[in-house]
C-alpha cells in the first residue's frame, strides 16, 4: 500500500454491540422491542460493548486497527428521538472517543444506521414523514456540535439507498402502511433531504469531512441480450448511482427525476430541490460504501410494469461462476475492484469501503484456536482486489474497514452468523460469558496491517 496513512479497521453499528439498552438514560428503539427468534437473538445485550469498549479497542489496538467506524445511537442521546437530551449518554460517547483517540485510532461516526427511536416511528411511522426528518437534523448537529473537535470523519446514514429498495421500509421506523412505491420515494427523498442538512452544516466546520453510504449492489446482465443489458444498467441506476450522484454533485440521477415526474411524484423531488437551493454545501468529500457479494440480473424474471427500484430483487439470479456462502452470498472478489474504480472514475471523490466480510457459523470448544482459513481468503482476496483498483486502476482508497470485526448479532439478530475475527462467546439465547477469543483471521490480518497490506499471505503457511 503506497498510502501510509492508510486507514485499517472495524465497522459496527450500536444495536449489533452496544447492548444497555435501558442504561445511561437510553430511551428505546424500533430494535429494542424485536423478540428472539428460533434463529435469533433479541437485542439487549448484543456484545455488551457499552461496558466492555476498553477490552474491545485493546484488541483492536492491538490488531493494528487505526480506526473504527461505530454509530451514535439517536435514542441514547435525545431518548423520545426529539425531545430533551440526554447528557449521560453523550457523556458515554466521549469516553467512548477519548479511548479510542487515547489507542491512536481514528473515530468514524455514522449518525443512523436503522435504529429509529421507537416514540418517533410509533407516532409519526419513521422517514416517510418530515418531523422525523427535522428532528434527525437536530440529533445530528448536537452530535457534530458535541465532537467536531474530536472526530473528522462522518457518515449521515448507513446504506443510505436502502431506501430506495424493499429493505427501506423496514430500515427507516415504517411500521405501518401499504408499502407503496410513493412511500417508498417519500422515505428515499426525506433521506436525502435529512443528508444535504447535515452536510452543509458539517462543512461549516473546516476541519470535517462527510460522505455519503451505499450498500453498493454490483449487478451482472444474465446475458448479452440487450434487455438483459438495459434492465441490469437500470437497476444500477436507480439503486447505486442516483444516491452517488447526488452525494457527489448535488442532483439525482436525470432517470430518476424522469421516473418521479412521470409517475406523479414530482412534488417530492420538488421539495428536495427547494431544500437544496438554499444550502451552500453539501457535496461528500469522500464516497462510502458496503460490499459483501454481485448479483445477476435475468429481465425475464422482471414482471412487465414494475418499478425500476425493484428490478434488482424480482430479476436477481445465481451466478454460476462464483463461489457462494454458507448464507447464500455469492463471493466476488473482482466485482470489489469494479466497484471502486466505476465509483472513482465517474465521480473522482476519494472511496471508502467501510463494509466487506463474511459471515460463517463457528463453534468454539473452550480450548483451541477456530481455524477460520475461509475468512482468511475472503479478505486477502478483497484486499487484493482493492489494491488492484488503486494500483492498476489509479482509484483514490482511503482505508479499508471489515464488517463487525469482534462477532456481534447479524443484520437479523442472527449471533450464530459470525463475521469477527474475533469470537464473542455467547449464542442466539445463551449469554454465556461473552469472552473475546481472537481467530485464526486475527494473527493473519495483524500481519497484513503490519505490513500496511504489503504482504497478504497467511504468515502461518
Amino acid at each position: 500500500m503506497q498510502n501510509e496513512k492508510f486507514l485499517w479497521g472495524n465497522s459496527v453499528s450500536s444495536m449489533q454491540t452496544e447492548g444497555a439498552f435501558n442504561e445511561g438514560g437510553k430511551g428505546p428503539s424500533v430494535y429494542d422491542i424485536k423478540k428472539a427468534t428460533n434463529n435469533s437473538s433479541d437485542w439487549k445485550v448484543a456484545i455488551d460493548e457499552y461496558h466492555r469498549y476498553d477490552e474491545d479497542f485493546d484488541l483492536m489496538a492491538d490488531v493494528g486497527m487505526n480506526c473504527y467506524r461505530f454509530q451514535v445511537s439517536w435514542s441514547r442521546i435525545i431518548p423520545d428521538g426529539d425531545g430533551e437530551i440526554n447528557e449521560e449518554g453523550l457523556k458515554y460517547y466521549d469516553q467512548f472517543i477519548d479511548g479510542l483517540l487515547k489507542r491512536n485510532m481514528v473515530p468514524v461516526i455514522c449518525l443512523y444506521h436503522f435504529d429509529m427511536p421507537l416514540n418517533l416511528a410509533k407516532k409519526y411511522n419513521g422517514f416517510v414523514s418530515s418531523h422525523v426528518t427535522d428532528a434527525f437534523v437536530r440529533f445530528s448537529k448536537i452530535v457534530i456540535d458535541r465532537f467536531s473537535n474530536k472526530v473528522k470523519y462522518w457518515l449521515v446514514f448507513n446504506e443510505q439507498n436502502c431506501t430506495m429498495f424493499e429493505e427501506g421500509f423496514d430500515n427507516s421506523g415504517y411500521l405501518t402502511g401499504d408499502r407503496t412505491i410513493d412511500d417508498q420515494y417519500k422515505i428515499a427523498t426525506n433521506s436525502l433531504i435529512a443528508y444535504a442538512k447535515v452536510a452543509d452544516y458539517v462543512h461549516k466546520f473546516s476541519e470535517l469531512q462527510i460522505g455519503g453510504m451505499v450498500a453498493y449492489q454490483k449487478m451482472y446482465p444474465a446475458s448479452s441480450k440487450p434487455q438483459d443489458v438495459m434492465m441490469t444498467r437500470k437497476a444500477e441506476e436507480f439503486i447505486n448511482n442516483d444516491f452517488l450522484s447526488f452525494f457527489s454533485f448535488g442532483k439525482r440521477s436525470p432517470e430518476v427525476i424522469r421516473y418521479m415526474n412521470d409517475s406523479g411524484l414530482g412534488d417530492i423531488q420538488q421539495r428536495l430541490e427547494n431544500v437544496v437551493a438554499n444550502l451552500a454545501n453539501i457535496k461528500s468529500d469522500f464516497l462510502a460504501f458496503s460490499y459483501y457479494y454481485s448479483l445477476v440480473i435475468d429481465s425475464k424474471n422482471i414482471p412487465k410494469g414494475t418499478v425500476p427500484n425493484y428490478f434488482m430483487s424480482k430479476g436477481k439470479i445465481p451466478n454460476n461462476n462464483l463461489d457462494t456462502s454458507e448464507y447464500g452470498w455469492q463471493i466476488d472478489p473482482l466485482g470489489f475492484r469494479t466497484t471502486i474504480t466505476e465509483m472513482y472514475d465517474r465521480y473522482r471523490i476519494p472511496i471508502f469501503p467501510v463494509e466487506n466480510g463474511i459471515g460463517a457459523k463457528e463453534n468454539w470448544n473452550g480450548k483451541d484456536m477456530i481455524q477460520d482459513d475461509y475468512r482468511i481468503e475472503y479478505h486477502r482476496e478483497h484486499i487484493q482486489a482493492m489494491e488492484d483498483a488503486m494500483n492498476l486502476d489509479g482509484a483514490e482508497v482511503i482505508g479499508y474497514l471489515g464488517w463487525g470485526l469482534i462477532d456481534i448479532p447479524s443484520s437479523a439478530g442472527n449471533v450464530e452468523k459470525r463475521y469477527g475475527l474475533v469470537y464473542v462467546n455467547r449464542g442466539n439465547h445463551e449469554l454465556r460469558d461473552l469472552k473475546r477469543v481472537p481467530k485464526k483471521s486475527y494473527y493473519w490480518f495483524k500481519h497484513v496491517i503490519q505490513t500496511n497490506g504489503k504482504e497478504l499471505g497467511d504468515k502461518n503457511d
